[in-house]
């Protein structure tokens, strides 16, 4: 069985890190992609689709601290559904995409300058992908 998902998108929102009881960090972002195609009638149209990513540890910390809204990102991961209860007492779903490997990439990006002065090397990313994802009790959202 396969669950591989590939996106390239630019960020909505500048990522928001947050640690876990446990201290481990977690970035969540949000990221848009679009579709076009020509109609019927000739006409073009497109669509934004937006995708909800997680990103463990090291590399999380890392997109948190260089990327920001508007940005163009590479982004390799898994799709992952969780579920809980709200406060109203109804069962809430969110599919979000665990992220294994970010790419900054400098090519078609809204916003040129990252958060600081001195890029990453590409070593900063290659973190090894995360074994188990933790448990709902680690999730700090």
């Amino acid at each position: 069985m396969v669950n591989k998902v590939i996106l390239v998108g630019n960020l909505g929102a500048d990522p928001e890190l947050r640690y876990t009881p446990g201290g481990q960090p977690v970035c969540s972002m949000r990221l848009a992609t679009k579709e076009s195609w020509t109609g019927r009638d000739g006409q073009r149209a497109e669509r934004t689709e937006w995708h909800s990513i997680v990103v463990w540890g090291k590399q999380g910390e890392n997109t948190a601290h260089y990327l920001r809204k508007g940005r163009q990102v590479y982004v390799e991961g898994r799709l992952q559904t969780r579920s809980w209860e709200g406060k109203d007492g109804v069962k809430r779903y969110k599919t979000e995409i665990v992220a294994t490997n970010v790419v900054f990439l400098q090519g078609g990006s809204r916003s040129e300058s990252p958060r600081a002065e001195e890029p990453p090397t590409h070593e900063d990313f290659d973190a090894p992908p995360v074994e188990s994802t933790p448990g709902d009790d680690d999730i700090p959202f």
